[in-house]
């Protein structure tokens, strides 16, 4: 819990300044916040429009940093056809975090500091869904409150060990893309109730997003996407300090080749040297052919998804990413990277990996040659979209409908349970 320091008497000018940040809110689906008003560096306890609030029978908890913000902006539009049925609020931990949500959404973001707070607000709302997007430490502090159904979602599908960590067991529910998350789950957990798992595919790939690059004549574009280091060992899945000049130096040989480099959101705040100078190279070696007068591309800050639509090739890691665009772009080749040069263990755990080219200690030596193979043509194709079934399970455009449905269903169960308790209790 946060250190906390101990209240100072009010002067007229905290007043006042508390007086100029009041914020109006409108009841109903969904509550937009019209006037923001903070002093730089000054962070209040909760939002200051807490009192008052109407019922808000879904919430969206998010107690991390901006620096993990990605993990809850995918999942904004998604939240936002939901409102459209049910209304929903963001709730966060992190003032900084809150001020840019609000710049970026129209769903209420509402900012409690301490538990108890926290506690106080999903009372006062009559929260009745709590959905999660990512593993961190403060979830567990959201699921004090005892009249909610708690449902993790994460924000993405992925090989990575971190998608089956042991804190799935204290969701009531989480929700998965396909029948490859649930024997992920099958495989790695024991003594877990497979039945809390739901399938819903990729809500988020419903979405349109607009193509950020346009294409560029004779040159084919190849998307190079590492993902970070992660949090150890266990959880690094980055080709960047192994494999990721040589990739990009083999693929800015080739005249016929535009490549777009679009590194993990992390990638940009790591500390690791070895990342950190791979990524400092790549950053050079890139700018340095732009200046020369290719096409390439350093789309840093760029939606990942916005740069798929015109990839001819992608280049990824045991990511979210792969399987992203194996979903939205099944008819392109993909070719993945292994750090740990073990090619049993990698098709064991990623089943993608059985229906890829894989750049790994023994093929990073003629990466060039590779790379050519699946420009030229697609190899595996049809065992691609077999694959793509195992991960998925259905057309683009259902999974929308699954988790408001899904969602729906846990409001109305949550309403029965709670009345059947008090009932009890009278």
């Amino acid at each position: 819990m946060s250190h906390v320091t101990p209240p100072q008497q009010p002067t007229i000018t905290d007043r006042a300044r508390k007086l100029a940040a009041q914020i109006l809110l409108t009841a109903g689906s969904r509550v937009k916040r019209v006037v923001t008003s903070t002093i730089a560096g000054e962070e209040p306890e909760h939002s200051p429009e807490l009192d008052g609030l109407p019922p808000f029978p879904v919430v969206a908890y998010f107690a991390d940093t901006p620096n993990q913000g990605y993990q809850l902006r995918q999942w904004l539009p998604v939240l936002e056809r939901v409102a459209a049925q049910h209304p929903v609020a963001i709730v966060t931990r992190h003032w900084e975090l809150t001020e840019q949500l609000r710049e970026t959404t129209d769903l209420p973001v509402l900012f409690v500091r301490r538990l108890d707070g926290l506690r106080r607000l999903y009372e006062q709302i009559d929260a009745k869904t709590v959905v999660y997007v990512n593993n961190g430490w403060r979830n567990f502090q959201s699921l004090i409150y005892q009249r909610a159904l708690h449902v993790h979602v994460n924000h993405g599908e992925s090989d990575k060990i971190s998608m089956v960590s042991n804190q799935a067991k204290a969701y009531d529910h989480v929700v998965v893309a396909g029948r490859a998350a649930i024997e992920r789950h099958r495989r790695a957990l024991i003594n877990f109730d497979l039945d809390k798992l739901v399938v819903c595919g990729r809500p988020q790939l419903d979405l349109d997003v607009a193509s950020v690059l346009a294409p560029v004549d004779g040159r084919r574009t190849v998307l190079y996407a590492p993902t970070w280091s992660g949090e150890d060992d266990a959880n690094n899945y980055t080709s960047l300090d192994l494999y990721g000049t040589a990739i990009v130096r083999a693929l800015l040989d080739r005249p016929d080749v535009r490549l777009v480099y679009k590194p993990h959101p992390r990638v940009l705040t790591a500390e690791e040297p070895a990342v950190v100078q791979a990524h400092a190279e790549i950053v050079r070696l890139v700018t340095a052919a732009r200046e020369a007068g290719a096409p390439h591309e350093l789309p840093l800050e760029a939606d990942i998804l916005g740069l798929f639509e015109d990839a001819d090739l992608l280049v990824t890691d045991i990511s979210s990413v792969g399987l992203d665009f194996l979903y939205l772009r099944p008819d392109v080749p993909i070719v993945l990277t292994d750090r740990r040069t073990d090619r049993a263990r990698i098709v064991a755990e990623a089943p993608v990996a059985s229906v890829v080219d894989i750049v790994d200690g023994d093929t990073v030596g003629d990466v060039g040659t590779l790379l050519a193979a699946n420009l030229a043509q697609d190899p595996h194709h049809d065992a691609r979209a077999r694959v793509r079934d195992h991960y998925f399970g259905f057309a683009r455009g259902d999974s929308s409908r699954r988790f408001l449905e899904f969602v729906t269903d846990c409001v109305a169960r949550r309403d029965a349970m709670v009345a059947d308790l008090d009932a009890a209790a009278s």
